[in-house]
């Protein structure tokens, strides 16, 4: 099986990648951290005037109908520059919910207005750090109560998927019904927030059984953005090892740095790897998506783990400054480790998904 990009998705990362590398240094990040913004909006329209925010929506609602492959390539950028943007939360989730379960009326209503960046959505799922199906959110008919947090992206959105038990509803957050809190969160460039719901007005998505799927398929692309970062880490801490001189000699030179940077660099393979699979396995019939999925994230978020780690201990002293870039990857590797599900979530998910396992899938 030959997992190599096509020329039309080389040439889709190689405009990404340009694109974000001249919009998003560093300093522009330090920016958005030193004004308490929500997000980088001058992007975020930017993404949508190239047709980005619509890569996974059906032509037929205003997008580009990419594969998950296609739009893989875009997530692993993004993950590249720490980009402040809700792709993962509006486009990934959101819109991908509505269209694997809302109805026709929903996807004409919402997705071509997702597809511009018009309209910004968040998924809400949790009910507590690290849950992944939460199930206190109560739909009693057209009115939604109960609190969902934490909610990546939900101070910039203006629509939300919530899950309820087993159903997904579509939520307006500009509703009375809605209360928003911003957390204090740990990836100062990826808000998160509490929603609380008193009577919203809700309106339920007709095939919610799309769930695990769902979080499937999302996985596969936080496993591409996690990739990106993790080889951004590497080459960081590459080339800080090759200019920093140690003893009259390049830090590069000493065996133990040598062994950490070989270490790092074989995970990320490891991930690319696992993560090409599952982007496959998402747009085939196979039925191979579930195991696939276990395995690109658990090996994505350990690569990253390990490269946003050696990246800080290659960087010394320096590397734990606001004025170092070290602290953008760590903050966000932390983040996306327990975002969508912890490691034993998808520890138990793959053992169930693997051929021969006794065990019942989750």
């Amino acid at each position: 099986m030959n997992f190599d990009l096509s020329d039309e998705q080389k040439m889709l990362a190689e405009q990404a990648r340009g694109l974000l590398a001249e919009r998003v240094p560093f300093d522009r990040l330090r920016k958005l951290i030193d004004a308490n913004a929500e997000w980088d909006e001058p992007l975020w329209r930017e993404l949508g005037e190239m047709g980005f925010l619509g890569a996974n929506i059906p032509e037929e609602f205003g997008g580009l109908g990419l594969s998950e492959l296609d739009l893989a390539m875009i997530s692993q950028e993004l993950g590249r520059v720490n980009a402040a943007v809700p792709f993962a939360s509006s486009l990934v989730l959101a819109a991908d919910a509505i269209r694997l379960a809302g109805s026709d009326v929903q996807k004409a209503e919402w997705l071509p207005r997702l597809a511009t960046g018009e309209v910004v959505g968040c998924f809400a799922y949790a009910e507590g750090p690290g849950d992944l199906l939460g199930r206190g959110v109560r739909q009693e008919g057209a009115k939604l109560n109960g609190t969902k947090t934490p909610v990546a992206d939900a101070g910039v959105a203006t629509l939300a998927v919530v899950q309820a038990g087993e159903a997904l509803a579509l939520v307006r957050l500009d509703q009375p019904g809605v209360a928003r809190t911003r957390l204090d969160s740990f990836d100062q460039l990826r808000p998160h927030y509490r929603l609380d719901f008193a009577d919203a007005d809700a309106e339920l998505l007709p095939r919610g059984g799309q769930i695990e799927t769902l979080f499937d398929r999302a996985v596969v692309q936080a496993a591409f953005e996690a990739v990106g970062a993790a080889e951004a880490c590497l080459t960081m801490a590459r080339d800080y090892a090759m200019e920093r001189q140690m003893f009259g000699r390049p830090l590069a030179g000493y065996q133990a740095i040598k062994h950490k940077l070989a270490d790092v660099a074989v995970a990320v393979e490891m991930a690319r790897s696992n993560a090409f699979y599952a982007g496959w396995a998402a747009g085939d019939a196979s039925g191979e998506l579930p195991g696939a999925a276990a395995a690109a994230r658990l090996t994505a978020i350990t690569a990253f783990e390990m490269a946003a780690r050696e990246n800080l201990q290659v960087h010394g002293g320096i590397g734990y400054t606001f004025e170092a870039n070290c602290h953008f990857y760590y903050r966000r590797e932390r983040t996306l480790a327990i975002a969508l599900g912890n490691r034993e979530h998808w520890a138990e998910r793959l053992i169930a998904h693997t051929p021969g396992s006794q065990t019942k899938a989750a």
